[in-house]
């Protein structure tokens, strides 16, 4: 089935059925910077492309809140930063040296964020089940959590080529939400910047956000229902939703 853009998901739902009774509270992450400090591998290979381009390479510090809306996005961030103008095809041809070089190093650096598995491990005992709703690449996605063991954990990970949508549209929300065997009435979402919080307000579920992220805008200023500075703070936070 085909979903055309909405602005919400409530009437998309079962509501009322007997399977919604006894759905399964789902705990949806973003990934790049929510759930995986990605950061230092996805500027590795950001830099690896502008080199082939004479360009010099950027910076850490300056390109982490570059991060988060696909590597197409991260490209054409990074060639601004350097005051370059690319043309569609250009663009198209260093993303596809892009997610050879990263997809070959996805892991050389990337890690959890500290406490992570802790959290997870709490909210597994009291019996919340796990999803990736991100605007990487499906396949990218479900290769990172596999090289750092965590991909085990997630009933469903879920890309912006999974469904044809990217965040904020609640369509992916949905959808991941769905395939991890839940419904929005019993789902919360987690992230790091405002595609997160914005897909969880147009889907009409509450949001965790996180400070130890990538996002221009500060995650206090997004408004999320939640704000937490450590992954140790997540199961309280969670929990503090009737869901």
């Amino acid at each position: 089935m085909t979903f055309g853009p909405c602005h919400t998901l409530h009437d998309r739902t079962e509501t009322g059925s007997a399977s919604q009774m006894t759905s399964a509270r789902i705990v949806v992450f973003d990934l790049d910077g929510t759930l995986v400090d990605t950061a230092p591998d996805l500027i590795n290979a950001l830099n690896y492309v502008l080199d082939r381009e004479g360009l010099p390479p950027v910076p850490l510090h300056a390109a982490r809140n570059m991060i988060g809306a696909g590597a197409r996005k991260l490209i054409e961030r990074g060639l601004e930063l350097e005051g370059r103008f690319a043309s569609v095809e250009d663009v198209s041809r260093l993303t596809v040296d892009f997610i050879d070089y990263y997809a070959a190093h996805i892991a050389d650096a990337s890690r959890p964020f500290d406490g992570l598995e802790a959290a997870l491990d709490d909210l597994q005992s009291a019996g919340y089940r796990f999803a990736v709703c991100t605007n990487k690449l499906e396949w990218l996605s479900k290769l990172l959590l596999e090289q750092l063991g965590l991909s085990s954990r997630f009933s469903a990970i879920c890309g912006a080529d999974t469904f044809g949508v990217s965040k904020p549209d609640p369509v992916i929300l949905q959808q991941t939400v769905a395939r991890a065997g839940g419904h929005l009435a019993s789902a919360i979402m987690v992230g790091d910047a405002g595609p997160d919080i914005g897909v969880a307000r147009r889907a009409g579920i509450p949001v965790i956000g996180v400070e130890f992220g990538y996002t221009e805008v500060p995650m206090a200023e997004l408004k999320p229902d939640r704000l937490i500075n450590h992954m140790s703070e997540l199961p309280a936070a969670v929990q503090s939703f009737k869901i």
